[in-house]
This record gives C-alpha cells, sequence and structure tokens, in this order.
C-alpha cells in the first residue's frame, strides 16, 4: 500500500492546525513548519475545505482553522478527502462483483486490507497525533500495548 504524498501533506497540515487551536494559520506558515511545497499546500487546503475539515478566511486576520474537533477528525475523513476511496486494485474497489469471480482467494486477500486500513485510519484521530505517544490502534499493532480481548 502506498500513501500518497498529499495524504500526508493534508495529515501533517491538519496536525499543525490542530496544535495551534484557536488561531488562524496561513499557507506560509503551515508550508514552513512541516516542510510542504506552499503551491502543493494551497490545492490540498482547497480539497479539505470542500470536505468541511478546515475553514478560512481571507484578509490580514485570515488564515485556516479545523472546520470541527480535532477528536473529530480521523485519519480517513483526511484521506477520504484528498484521495478518494482508500483501497482500490487495479482502479476498483475490492468489493467490485467482477473481481471476486476472477479470485477469491486473492480478493479475499484484498478486501481483509482494505478492512484493516479502514479500521487503523477510522480509529486516530488528529486530536491522538497530538500526543508523544503512538495511537491506537497503531500502539497495539506495534506491540506497544496488549490486543484488548
Amino acid at each position: 500500500m502506498r500513501i500518497s504524498a498529499k495524504a500526508d501533506y493534508a495529515i501533517r497540515a491538519l496536525v499543525e492546525l490542530a496544535a495551534d487551536a484557536g488561531r488562524p494559520l496561513v499557507c506560509e506558515g503551515i508550508a514552513a513548519a512541516q516542510h510542504i511545497p506552499y503551491r502543493f499546500l494551497k490545492s490540498i487546503m482547497r480539497d479539505l475545505r470542500r470536505a468541511g475539515l478546515v475553514r478560512s478566511q481571507r484578509g490580514c486576520e485570515g488564515g485556516y482553522w479545523l472546520g470541527r474537533a480535532a477528536a473529530d477528525i480521523t485519519l480517513a475523513d483526511v484521506v477520504g478527502a484528498v484521495d478518494g476511496e482508500l483501497l482500490t486494485v487495479h482502479g476498483a474497489s475490492p468489493d467490485d462483483p467482477a473481481d471476486a469471480t476472477r479470485a477469491p482467494a486473492v480478493t479475499a486477500v484484498w478486501r481483509a486490507v482494505q478492512a484493516r486500513t479502514e479500521e487503523i485510519l477510522t480509529g486516530v484521530t488528529l486530536a491522538d497525533l497530538l500526543t508523544e505517544t503512538p495511537p491506537e490502534p497503531a500502539a497495539t499493532l506495534l506491540g506497544l500495548v496488549p490486543a484488548r480481548a
């Protein structure tokens, strides 16, 4: 699986906004702090605004804020806003019925990868990323905390 630069930058930009909640940040500042190409970040912020993950205001008092609380924005929300569907195989969803008839065992593996990916990305919020420790469920998968029964 490959995480796009767009998704990585979007998450990093939103973490920057979450860390400075309450005051607007301008793209230039976010780009510099997170080492994101400025022009690329402007495009990403448009996608995030359309998805309601950020709000913006123009002018000297303007900038970007989170559109919702950091605890209410999951990584799945962010990836979906900038990249669309989380997992595709040859451009199609693993749930495509045509794919299931060709190689059922392979399709089952892709569905499991999709389910696990969605579990992780929906289980981690921006607020979780503001801490020093890896968030659940990533910490469990890394063996840092015991799995829940």
